[in-house]
């Protein structure tokens, strides 16, 4: 049996030591800031980046990675003897998976090795397919069963997330179905989740922390009554915040794995400084 690698991307910010453990090759995003380019999680950091922002008098802008990156990763993990497994950010909200797809093309023969699947999420809810994959992987499964165990995380996985304002995600174009709370009170906090690999709008709390508290009773609608529970966090810039929304949730789910990221410089470009959230995912 020939050996399978899983590759994503750097917006599924998965930590380091668990990227290392189960060998997952992460392409990454690009930012572009003040005509320098630079790979996301590679050249800039998420501390540069948000420490940048603050006084920045220009703002930067992203795009996915290109083709040949992609054509170049899966080659590489082909020449070396492996299939390829891709799962990627959604494609309503990247072209990435488009790269992908082009990239694989570029490989000619060789592009039979290379399946691809499109996550329809990103961040930790992303991050959490990508590793039921590469955990399916340790019990020597094929690579069909490689790509069910992904999907069928997908269906068992979600993220919810509160944003300071909807600025950045309106800018970048990836407000999808929150568009409707553009124009509402400045106080208010918009809580967003990923449907169908868009962005929605779910509710508008008036305070920073009732936002969080709503976004760990949402996660706990989710996760009732429901298995193995794993979650993340995802923040940009709020650490803290993040830190204790993720105790709290240790406390009162007790899941069985969690697992603190904050979001990448390029996600963290379109959802701002200060976005909060949780990701899950359960069996």
């Amino acid at each position: 049996m020939s050996k399978i690698a899983v590759v994503t991307d750097s917006t599924a910010y998965i930590p380091p030591e668990i990227i290392k453990k189960y060998s997952i090759s992460v392409t990454p995003q690009v930012l572009i800031w003040d005509n320098q380019t630079y790979r996301d999680g590679v050249d800039i950091s998420p501390e540069e980046f948000y420490g940048r922002l603050k006084t920045a008098k220009s703002m930067p802008s992203t795009s996915q990675v290109s083709p040949a990156t992609m054509q170049e990763t899966f080659q590489s993990l082909v020449d070396q003897g492996n299939e390829v497994l891709g799962i990627f950010i959604s494609s309503k909200l990247s072209g990435t998976l488009q790269s992908a797809i082009q990239g694989k093309e570029m490989m000619g023969n060789a592009s039979s090795k290379v399946t691809l699947v499109d996550s329809q999420s990103t961040a930790m809810a992303l991050g959490f397919q990508v590793l039921a994959a590469a955990r399916a992987l340790e019990n020597g499964v094929s690579l069909k069963d490689c790509v069910a165990a992904a999907e069928k995380a997908h269906e068992k996985t979600g993220v919810f997330f509160a944003v300071d304002t909807l600025e950045f995600l309106h800018r970048g174009g990836r407000i999808g179905g929150a568009q409707r709370f553009i124009g509402s009170a400045l106080n208010l906090k918009p809580i967003l989740a990923l449907k169908e690999g868009r962005v929605e709008g779910v509710e508008r709390i008036r305070t920073k922390s009732k936002a969080q508290d709503r976004i760990l009773e949402l996660i706990a609608e989710q996760v009732k009554g429901k298995t193995n529970i794993r979650i993340a966090t995802l923040h940009a810039n709020a650490a803290g915040d993040a830190r204790s929304l993720l105790d709290r949730a240790n406390q009162e789910l007790h899941p069985v794995e969690t697992i603190f990221t904050e979001l990448s410089p390029v996600v963290g470009t379109h959802a701002g400084p200060g976005t909060v959230g949780l990701a899950y995912m359960v069996e």
